[in-house]
């Protein structure tokens, strides 16, 4: 699974969350962004997802 891949679902694990919304700096970008959401994700990862909790700051 691609970095991008991961930074895009992580988000998508808190089901207070409905969308992500990445910025894309050019046309191109769009379709690798559409690539990653399409990515397997490992059984593994999604374990990890479900179960964590939030990000500390800083």
């Amino acid at each position: 699974m691609s970095m991008k891949a991961a930074g895009l679902r992580f988000p998508l694990a808190n089901p207070a969350v409905a969308a992500v919304i990445p910025g894309a700096s050019q046309p191109s970008r769009l379709a690798e962004d559409r690539a990653a959401l399409a990515e397997t994700i490992p059984g593994a990862f999604s374990h990890y997802l479900s179960h964590a909790g939030p990000v500390a700051p800083g």
